[in-house]
């Protein structure tokens, strides 16, 4: 089986500090996260501790995530627009956001970073898309510098878009953060059948579930592990054979009980990993 550790995403639990961070991963039972890494760098005086703070728990850091300035998540078509290093006016702060990131996650040892790109332009022939070409390519090249590879998330375009993107990015160490909610929640096609696509590049997986909208242009809505619409048992047989090993991390960006979410998702997917 391809999935080594087990972690969760760190921002999953809206703590506001890093202690409180570290007791709330003791309290899901996991011993293992993906950190949100933009804190790190833009509030040190809060957060600069954070990395040190798991440490000494024992809790491993398995990957790094950026979160792009100057996203609006608050529509579809808002985040179209903000979403990523597409955007001109934020490129500046985010290449220098990068190198940051880059240079924390190098010196502890933090071999992978994630994040949105934004949404890739679907024609090669678009003048915007080799803009954001040469902007992957050297958000890469950073993070390479520093030993770091960088896994983009699924979901803002099509997994074929994305697979053609990453053709033109030519750099080995770019690769894909393979959520198949996202696929559901932003109306990209068929979860399965984009693992399938992409699971030569998969780097790591996001374990989270949705339910597709009934209205088009509109997000769907994320709900628990095992309750939404991705095929669980063709996903986890696709990730069996994936070429490489890869981390499983539950995500969940919505709910009132986070931690209960992320104990049953942990419960679910250990069931069927056994």
């Amino acid at each position: 089986m391809p999935i080594d550790r087990i972690g969760l995403c760190s921002w999953s639990l809206q703590q506001g500090n890093p202690q409180s961070l570290v007791d709330a991963v003791k309290e899901t039972g996991l011993e293992a996260v993906q950190l949100a890494m933009t804190p790190m760098v833009l509030d040190p005086e809060a957060w600069g501790d954070c990395i040190e703070r798991l440490a000494a728990e024992e809790i491993r850091i398995l990957s790094g995530m950026m979160a792009p300035l100057g996203e609006d998540y608050s529509s579809l078509k808002s985040i179209a627009l903000t979403g990523g290093i597409r955007p001109d006016e934020t490129w500046p702060e985010n290449e220098e956001m990068a190198g940051s990131i880059a240079r924390l996650a190098g010196e502890h040892g933090i071999d992978l970073v994630s994040l949105h790109a934004g949404f890739m332009p679907d024609s090669p022939g678009d003048p915007e898309r080799s803009v954001v070409i040469d902007r992957l390519r050297r958000l890469v090249d950073i993070h390479a510098e520093f030993g770091v590879s960088v896994a983009l998330e699924t979901g803002q375009e099509t997994a074929a878009t994305l697979l053609d993107v990453i053709a033109d990015v030519e750099r080995d160490t770019l690769g894909v953060n393979f959520d198949p909610a996202n696929m559901i929640l932003y109306g990209m096609g068929d979860p399965i059948e984009a693992l399938q696509l992409l699971g030569p590049h998969v780097m790591q997986l996001h374990i989270k579930d949705a339910v597709s909208t009934d209205v088009p242009g509109t997000w769907g809505q994320e709900v628990p592990v095992g309750s939404g619409d991705v095929d669980w048992p063709a996903f986890l047989g696709i990730v069996q054979a994936l070429p490489r090993t890869v981390h499983a991390i539950i995500e969940r960006e919505a709910g009132d009980d986070r931690v209960e979410d992320i104990q049953g998702a942990l419960r679910f997917l250990e069931g069927r990993t056994a």
